[in-house]
């Protein structure tokens, strides 16, 4: 299951850790996807809390793939 981006052309996938525009309240901007559909399921790298949003808004959002499993697995 793998994703593209419209807006930045970048290729995302479940299990794939992004990083955000705006750091989240515990001051880190790693997040882990976790869900994939019509919405997508973020869990925050460092305190563990989860958000869900519609794929538009995870867009418009997301910054850039910071570790992608795709290229773990190579």
């Amino acid at each position: 299951l793998r994703s593209v981006c419209m807006k930045a052309g970048t290729t995302y996938q479940l299990h794939d850790h992004v990083e955000m525009k705006k750091p989240h309240a515990c001051q880190t901007n790693s997040w882990e996807i976790i869900r994939m559909g019509m919405d997508i399921r973020i869990k925050c790298d460092h305190c563990g809390q989860m958000v869900l949003m519609p794929r538009r808004e995870f867009e418009k959002k997301m910054k850039k793939v910071t570790i992608s499993v795709a290229e773990e697995n190579k």
